[in-house]
């Protein structure tokens, strides 16, 4: 694989030093060239917070390596939705491309080569958007290549170009008009599949989910972009707990190993491995007990759908 070479990281980091000082030693085994963090204030309500995240920046901003040390802290909290989205916004405003991690993604070495060498490798192909780290197959090999093609943008340690991030608009302005077209149920085979997504995007226009990342599912979707899944897991996610924004202990993809990759073998074609997408679908999303926030919209949809449930 390629080294790292001149590919910029960034690094979001909120309240959580211990954390960030793990992830913080995996990217400085790495030595990137330039080095991005962004950060998020403390909350009014959480007094404790002021010092931790001071804590926090002060591990991800002293690299003992050579490299551009660039910073994004910002003194109020701006929450999931809006610091992510507009330090991801800021990030592309400077550097065509990028690996991202946060404060609880805990990357292997061979991730940094896996995503530079795909970054290059990709650079003017507009069918792939996505590049991730993760791995949710439960152990099961896609094809003979060190990566697959997917549907899933996953985002516990990725990379993607500014050309890709353009299309992302974090209020989904045109959803409603999407939605009046029935064009999940146009992309998606399984009803159940289009129903589930629908449900989370009807939230997400609506404000009720404080979050980034799903947005950027509908912008890959609404694209019929691609993203690349490597067929070793490269990140473990460490941060579920008591103080974790989303993620709870017990959630199906938390705390896996992450593996090395040798070399970088390119498929022969690019397609959805549908199976895989169909697994991943099967036992890491739908497998999930549906969250409370959604429960009425699922229910609302079911009798729409069936008059018997009226």
């Amino acid at each position: 694989m390629n080294d790292l070479n001149s590919t910029a990281v960034a690094l979001f980091i909120f309240n959580r030093p211990d954390l960030t000082a793990r992830v913080f030693e995996s990217i400085r085994a790495a030595k990137p060239r330039h080095l991005l963090v962004i950060a998020d204030g403390p909350r009014r309500s959480h007094p404790e917070e002021e010092r931790l995240c001071k804590e926090a920046r002060a591990i991800a901003s002293t690299p003992d390596w050579p490299c551009e040390l660039v910073l994004n802290f910002s003194d109020e909290n701006l929450g999931c939705k809006r610091r992510l989205s507009s330090g991801l916004d800021w990030v592309f405003q400077s550097f065509p491309e990028a690996i991202i991690l946060e404060d609880d993604c805990v990357p292997s070495a061979s991730f940094f080569r896996f995503c530079s060498e795909l970054l290059d490798h990709y650079r003017n192909d507009t069918r792939i958007m996505h590049i991730s780290g993760d791995n949710f197959q439960d152990g099961r090999k896609r094809g003979t290549s060190s990566y697959y093609f997917s549907k899933y943008p996953h985002t516990w340690g990725w990379a993607t170009w500014k050309r890709a991030w353009a299309y992302y608009d974090v209020t989904m302005a045109s959803w409603p008009a999407a939605n009046r077209d029935n064009w999940l149920r146009s992309i998606l085979d399984d009803p159940r599949e289009a129903d589930y997504w629908g449900g989370i995007f009807e939230n997400l226009h609506a404000g009720q989910i404080n979050t980034w990342d799903y947005q950027w599912v509908y912008a890959c979707w609404r694209q019929g972009g691609l993203s690349i899944l490597p067929n070793e897991n490269l990140v473990t996610n460490i941060g579920a707990g008591p103080d974790a924004t989303h993620l709870k202990e017990g959630h199906s993809t938390i705390n896996l190993p992450a593996h090395e990759l040798r070399d970088c073998r390119h498929p022969d074609s690019i397609a959805v491995d549908r199976d895989a997408d169909r697994y991943t679908f099967e036992n890491h999303i739908a497998g999930r007990v549906v969250p409370r926030h959604l429960q009425w919209l699922h229910r609302v949809k079911r009798m729409i759908a069936d008059p018997i449930l009226r």
